[in-house]
């Protein structure tokens, strides 16, 4: 048997060789790349006879599953996936798994940073006091007291539901499944859009949610409002996004995901849209939850030896 770490998983490599150990037998040949392959045919080359593929965010197109001629089993280090060719796995009879819940803490803590940060100006308070200037201009607003809206209450929009509650905001949410939580109202997308201060976006990208907030739900928010998303970019039309923030129609924007990964091109209208906070895609990067997330795709691998497989998308 041969696995195979397609691309880096963002931790030691003794450490994810040891994790795989453990979770395959002892014969099993590991390889681990170091750098993320620049296209098709060096994915294909490496992926060729491997029977499990380990990956994270790296595409992985129908060319090169249908090229990976062993391939049994794909253990996504990432909760989405959809950069992964699933019919092209479902035709091959190939199990996929994820590994849903490594980044919930990590996602939660990135949504108030950015909001914090946008609501305190901190990144102007920063910059005034390096230029001498007192906090003149610099007056900001608090989360207590405010409508939080949670769109997508899985375990990342649970999380930050809970930490709003804690921050004293009343909590509304819309989601395609209702949980009977405490402290928690649902109610339809285009009422949560026009009564809450602070909109966040926790569902994954499928047909129906791709560019689930464009210009008329834009249209629906109030003045002051803001809007998260750190769950996929084109949940969110950028454009329609970036205008309203230009002509002051909303009150700001947290975003980390965007219609492309970064480096983002120069005509990414996000990068020039006032009252903005941006990140590189970083909801997911800290040392806790890389860790988490090699122990649940070797784990993944694992089970799926052992016959209970877990964390199945699709087998």
């Amino acid at each position: 048997m041969k696995f195979v770490a397609i691309e880096p998983l963002g931790i030691k490599e003794e450490s994810l060789r040891e994790m795989a150990a453990r979770a395959l037998p002892k014969d099993a040949e590991i390889v681990l790349y170091r750098t993320r392959a620049a296209d098709a045919e060096e994915l294909i080359r490496r992926g060729r006879d491997a029977d499990v593929i380990a990956a994270a965010n790296q595409p992985l197109s129908a060319e090169v599953i249908n090229g990976c001629e062993n391939l049994k089993l794909l253990s996504i280090a990432f909760t989405g996936v959809d950069h992964i060719a699933l019919d092209a796995c479902r035709s091959k009879g190939i199990t996929v798994c994820n590994s849903a819940g490594y980044s919930t803490a990590a996602v939660a803590d990135l949504v108030f940073g950015m909001l914090i940060s946008l609501e305190r100006k901190l990144a102007e308070c920063g910059e005034a006091v390096r230029a001498g200037k007192t906090r003149e201009g610099l007056v900001g607003s608090e989360l207590e007291g405010k409508r939080f809206g949670v769109v997508g209450t899985g375990e990342i929009g649970l999380r930050v539901a809970r930490i709003a509650g804690a921050f004293g905001c009343e909590v509304l949410a819309y989601s395609r499944t209702e949980k009977d939580v405490p402290g928690i109202r649902y109610t339809g997308l285009p009422e949560l859009l026009s009564v809450c201060d602070i909109v966040s976006l926790h569902v994954p990208l499928t047909g129906q949610t791709r560019g689930m907030i464009g210009e008329k739900e834009l249209g629906l928010m109030k003045r002051e409002a803001v809007l998260v998303n750190t769950a996929r970019g084109p949940l969110v039309d950028g454009r329609a996004l970036a205008q309203a923030l230009r002509e002051g129609r909303i009150g700001g924007a947290a975003v980390d995901v965007f219609d492309a990964e970064p480096p983002l091109s120069e005509d990414e209208p996000l990068l020039y849209a006032p009252r903005t906070v941006l990140a590189p895609h970083v909801g997911f990067a800290t040392k806790e939850a890389l860790y988490k997330r090699a122990l649940i795709v070797t784990d993944n691998v694992r089970k799926w030896l052992a016959g209970t497989p877990q964390n199945v998308v699709q087998r």
